[in-house]
């Protein structure tokens, strides 16, 4: 449950904002992430009138109720604020009407005046909202840029995680976290992951403890967050299980609702990883370019497949033809004891 009062401490200084009145109301609940201008229902047309998000007030709508008539404007203002009105906030550093502060502490809404321009502050309110209000999860794994596709390493504990990042980094890749992702849904579209404070731009690595890649290659190295464009799993490989070859089935993970392609990275000693990831992620950067090897190299496949096939079939029904006209010139020829006669 995401409260004003939260809002007010969290970004009450980035947004400008001075509290005005109405601080019994600063417990009520920001059910949804938007905020609108009153505009026409000002007027008394309150049909549709969405009364669960944030009420701004600009110069338009000041000067508009300063021309009414002072019962008109109560009798408005009254309407506007609902129960489940968040707050109110007047913009450009306008002196709110005697009258809104009245009603405000009177239906305990909160009331803030801002500094900023009315269409700056709804733009950076909304977005602050939307930042807030987006799902997020954590995942266990390291989440670094290769080539600049975010890459999301998973596996068991001791598999080489945190050993596989390490490098990367080590070949001029990115780290943006270790251990534990903090993943958010952005725009309803994709994921972006970061780490948490306190072990951002560490990686610990089993046998020599905690490192700060920061310090130790450069603050080009490392970044606070990244789109997750990829997934890979690392596990030890077992000769038992069957390991995809051509790369035509693509799998993919649901991270909140969002589909991400999945990649399964069987480890053994001998084998690369750090090289295998760097490919898988130059790979990711062609489909996205629209160049897919494996179907590329399947359609060829199928392509020289099918024309042997006709060529074949060609041959056979040439072979075919030869005999039937065999037959036919046998059938006509006379036998030689025949001319005589």
């Amino acid at each position: 449950m995401y409260l004003v009062e939260d809002l007010y401490k969290r970004h009450g200084e980035r947004l400008g904002l001075e509290f005005i009145a109405g601080k019994e109301g600063m417990r009520r609940q920001i059910k949804v992430p938007e905020a609108h201008r009153p505009g026409l229902s000002l007027s008394g047309y309150l049909k549709g009138y969405a009364g669960k998000r944030f009420v701004i007030f600009g110069k338009v709508e000041m000067e508009y109720l300063k021309d009414l008539d002072p019962e008109v404007r109560v009798q408005r203002l009254e309407r506007l604020l609902t129960a489940s009105t968040p707050a109110v906030i007047v913009a450009r550093r306008y002196r709110p009407l005697k009258e809104l502060v009245l009603l405000c502490e009177k239906h305990k809404v909160p009331l803030f005046r801002a500094s900023m321009s009315t269409m700056n502050l709804i733009s950076k309110l909304t977005l602050l909202l939307a930042e807030e209000f987006a799902l997020s999860m954590s995942l266990h794994g390291t989440l670094v840029e290769v080539f600049g596709v975010g890459v999301l390493i998973q596996g068991n504990s001791a598999v080489g995680k945190s050993e596989t990042a390490l490098g990367l980094i080590e070949r001029g890749h990115r780290l943006i976290s270790d251990d534990i992702v903090k993943v958010k849904k952005r725009e309803g579209s994709y994921l972006e992951g970061s780490g948490a404070e306190l072990t951002r731009y560490h990686l610990e690595i089993r046998g020599i403890g905690i490192i700060n890649i920061a310090h130790l290659y450069g603050a080009v190295c490392v970044r606070d967050f990244k789109s997750i464009d990829i997934a890979v799993k690392l596990e030890t490989w077992d000769d038992q299980s069957f390991y995809d070859r051509v790369g035509l089935d693509e799998k993919y993970c649901d991270i909140l609702g969002v589909k991400l392609p999945l990649h399964i990275l069987p480890v053994k000693p001998g084998r690369d990883v750090v090289l295998l990831l760097e490919t898988i992620a130059l790979n990711h950067r062609l489909k996205g370019m629209g160049y897919h090897s494996a179907k590329e190299f399947n359609s060829n496949l199928l392509n020289i497949i099918a024309e042997k096939t006709k060529t074949k079939k060609r041959t056979i029904r040439r072979e075919a033809h030869k005999k039937v006209v065999g037959k036919k010139q046998a059938r006509t020829t006379y036998p030689s004891g025949d001319h005589d006669r």
